[in-house]
């Protein structure tokens, strides 16, 4: 009898440790680039398709490429503005049905490459437009916009394939300072707010509040999506936290980061509590650590001496676009990586060519079996 009750014993603890391996595994494949989605729905009907290329195009902002974090990602700019998430599923989806319709690399495609851009540049006519919420003549601009956006993207990745460099996000920011001076604060169809230099002078006696500025860092990761609402931000970094755990560290580092370089320039206490003098350092972090160079603790200060420069780069782009109105977007980011990218010397050797990046922690995988493989030949070629 006891022997049974010792073998039932056994029996249930081998079973409990096959349904927690169970649940693991379902949850590991909801991580990562999530790649067995693509075969599951290659017979599946277009309509389906166009959504799991849109949601890894809104992931793409934030250098991800998981369809789940694309949908935490639109329900996050639903919850903080409903009419910014609608102008934001209109712009992915315009630039990525664009793309199909130019007969379009269908990697990149069904990747989201040709959809993150269209959806920044829709997002950000929406924060800047002061014609209002649900002004649907904007849907104009909008859909033009992130349809060339897809033109740009294909154009400027023939000419930096050259060095190896992606086309990130600058036909974005080409297309959103376009848009911005071609219709003017007073244009009487698009008219829109003027952005405001972030060095400009606080009142007499105005003193920082602590907890703002750190309220301001998550809100970095959300200014991402031009979405300042805390909640919105936190389900936008739980996104990142699906994706990469590595890569959510080095977003939140990275804002962590701008928002110091912030407060030694002494820029307007606005942009430290509303994540704008994080963004661009949490971007230019998110670049190097672990994304487009293996993780290592060489990577690791790369990433942070990134976030440096491109927070500082921010502040004096914002300061020199600012006196005609004009924002800097993510131009610092874009041109720190596009710079780090370029980088020689020992560092290069951590470079992942850009056709070849996926999730941090399976880069940082890969990296270690190819390290063992090159070991083992070397020991079996050994005299």
């Amino acid at each position: 009898m006891w022997m049974e009750t010792k073998a039932e014993v056994e029996e249930a603890r081998r079973s409990r440790a096959s349904s927690r391996r169970r649940v693991l595994n379902s949850l590991l494949l909801c991580t990562g680039d999530m790649e067995h989605l693509d075969k599951y729905m290659q017979d599946k009907w277009f309509v389906l398709q166009l959504a799991v290329w849109g949601l890894r195009g809104v992931t793409r902002v934030i250098l991800a490429n998981n369809p789940l974090s694309g949908a935490l990602i639109l329900a996050a700019l639903y919850w903080a503005s409903p009419w910014q998430g609608l102008l934001g599923t209109v712009g992915v989806l315009a630039s990525t049905l664009t793309a199909v319709i130019m007969g379009q690399d269908s990697a990149e495609v069904t990747g989201g490459l040709h959809g993150f851009n269209g959806m920044l540049v829709s997002l950000l006519m929406g924060v800047f437009s002061s014609a209002g919420d649900w002004y649907w003549w904007l849907l104009l601009p909008v859909l033009l916009g992130s349809a060339t956006c897809v033109f740009l993207f294909s154009g400027l990745s023939s000419l930096l394939d050259r060095w190896d460099l992606p086309a990130a996000v600058f036909p974005f920011n080409i297309i959103i300072i376009l848009y911005l001076l071609s219709t003017g604060p007073n244009n009487p169809y698009f008219p829109h707010h003027s952005a405001t230099p972030p060095g400009a002078l606080e009142p007499n006696g105005t003193e920082i509040v602590v907890l703002q500025v750190i309220r301001g860092i998550p809100l970095g990761v959300g200014q991402i999506f031009a979405c300042g609402a805390l909640g919105p931000s936190l389900l936008i970094l739980g996104a990142v936290l699906l994706y990469s755990p590595l890569l959510a560290v080095h977003a939140v580092l990275g804002s962590a980061v701008g928002t110091l370089a912030g407060l030694s320039m002494a820029v307007r206490h606005g942009s430290l509590y509303s994540g704008l003098s994080g963004f661009n350092g949490a971007l230019g972090c998110m670049n190097v650590g672990g994304l487009f160079f293996t993780f290592s603790w060489r990577t690791h200060l790369l990433a942070i001496a990134s976030a440096f420069l491109s927070a500082y780069v921010d502040i004096a782009l914002s300061n020199l676009m600012g006196t005609v109105g004009l924002p800097a977007c993510s131009w610092a980011a874009t041109l720190t990586a596009t710079l780090m990218l370029l980088l020689t010397g020992s560092l290069a050797a951590y470079r992942i060519p850009t056709g070849q990046v996926m999730a941090p922690e399976r880069n940082l995988r890969s990296c270690s079996q190819w390290e063992a493989g090159n070991t083992t030949d070397r020991e079996s070629t050994d005299v």
